[in-house]
């Protein structure tokens, strides 16, 4: 079993039993205390306290039991509550719940090793209520790639929901990671504008980048000449709608032919589900990888960019095991403010699991600190 498996195992196990002193232990000071300031405990009917709401609310959420088992399982923990109740105490506690999840993020801004500087990957994950006109959901994250931790997260419904860099806090020297969908103009001056700098995934559609001149360029002639296992850089800018342009790097590499196979299948299942065809240009492009970025010349070469890059597919992984070993990815609720709550309750556990794995190294294993002999 995956390390992030079992303890999200514990940490479930743990809600109704005494192991419920250790998780209390990774909670954030004043928790509660917020349970009443935000609204989760305005009537104290059937629960006594913040750590039986909290309790109560992560058996629903965390072990993945329905209303109806819930208000079962609470017998355990003392509480005589119906599900509708369960299910009235998850609407009142969105705020809290979210709350929790925000105290939990990562805080400390380690930098890569051998980058001296804070290195992130952003992305969003889609959730989906049950039945075909449920409501689609987006998670908003971002991790540390020196630790991989979450040091920032935003649930919104798909309508508000776009994905885009002006979502995240940037600080001073950070480097930031995203994908194509992250490539545009405003995006990439919200980085810059913070002082810090940017590695996006090409979009030739969002991105338009110009030379020294204001020319625009046509990336796909520009990497005629790519050679396989070679990467080339280009000096190119960046005009957002108002301020400078920026200037940053063109990098690209051809794809062996074996990538390029396999890449080029992904169009033609993707445009097929579509019903549509794949274009000339898209069929070309697939010969290539290329990134856009800020980042000087001087301490990056073409290579290190592409292999920051590379490290963001841990974020991808981390919304894999968020959907498998934590259960995101089937949200049970109709409700938006269930819904919600849900979804803040899953990141609760998600980043719990986080801390105590980060704290794994330095627990003993029996509880205590063993004696050492005089």
């Amino acid at each position: 079993m995956a390390p992030a498996e079992e303890v999200a195992k514990n940490v479930a196990q743990g809600l109704a039993d005494e192991n419920w002193r250790v998780i209390e232990g990774f909670l954030p000071t004043g928790w509660v205390e917020q349970a009443r300031h935000r609204g989760a405990l305005r009537r104290a009917r059937g629960i006594p306290d913040a750590e039986h709401l909290l309790r109560l609310l992560l058996i629903h959420v965390a072990v993945g039991c329905s209303l109806q088992e819930t208000a079962v399982r609470a017998r355990q923990l003392g509480l005589r509550v119906s599900a509708v109740a369960v299910f009235k105490r998850l609407q009142a506690a969105e705020g809290w719940l979210q709350w929790l999840a925000e105290q939990l993020w990562g805080t400390k801004r380690i930098p890569l090793a051998g980058r001296q500087r804070p290195l992130r990957a952003v992305d969003a994950t889609m959730v989906s209520e049950p039945g075909s006109t449920g409501t689609d959901w987006k998670v908003h994250y971002a991790i540390n790639l020196a630790d991989l931790r979450c040091d920032f997260f935003e649930v919104t419904g798909v309508t508000h929901g776009g994905e885009t860099l002006r979502r995240v806090p940037i600080h001073r020297g950070d480097i930031v990671m995203g994908d194509r969908i992250y490539a545009n103009p405003p995006g990439v001056a919200h980085v810059v504008h913070a002082h810090a700098d940017v590695v996006v995934r090409l979009n030739r559609q969002s991105l338009p980048l110009f030379d020294g001149t204001g020319q625009r360029i046509t990336p796909l002639r520009l990497f005629r000449t790519l050679k396989a296992g070679r990467p080339q850089e280009w000096p190119t800018h960046v005009h957002p709608k108002s301020g400078p342009a920026i200037a940053g790097r063109l990098i690209a590499v051809r794809r062996s032919a074996a990538a390029t196979r396999q890449v080029r299948r992904r169009l033609q299942r993707k445009a097929s589900k579509r019903q549509e065809t794949v274009t000339r240009k898209a069929w070309t492009a697939a010969q290539y990888f290329a990134v856009w970025t800020t980042l000087p010349a001087a301490a990056f070469s073409a290579t290190d960019v592409l292999d920051c890059y590379r490290l963001r597919w841990q974020i991808e992984l981390t919304f894999k095991r968020m959907k498998s070993v934590m259960g995101l990815g089937h949200l049970p609720k109709h409700d938006p403010a269930s819904a919600r709550a849900w979804l803040h309750g899953k990141l609760v556990v998600s980043l719990l699991v986080e801390r105590m794995l980060a704290a794994a190294a330095s627990i003993s294993p029996w509880g205590y600190e063993l004696d050492t002999p005089a």
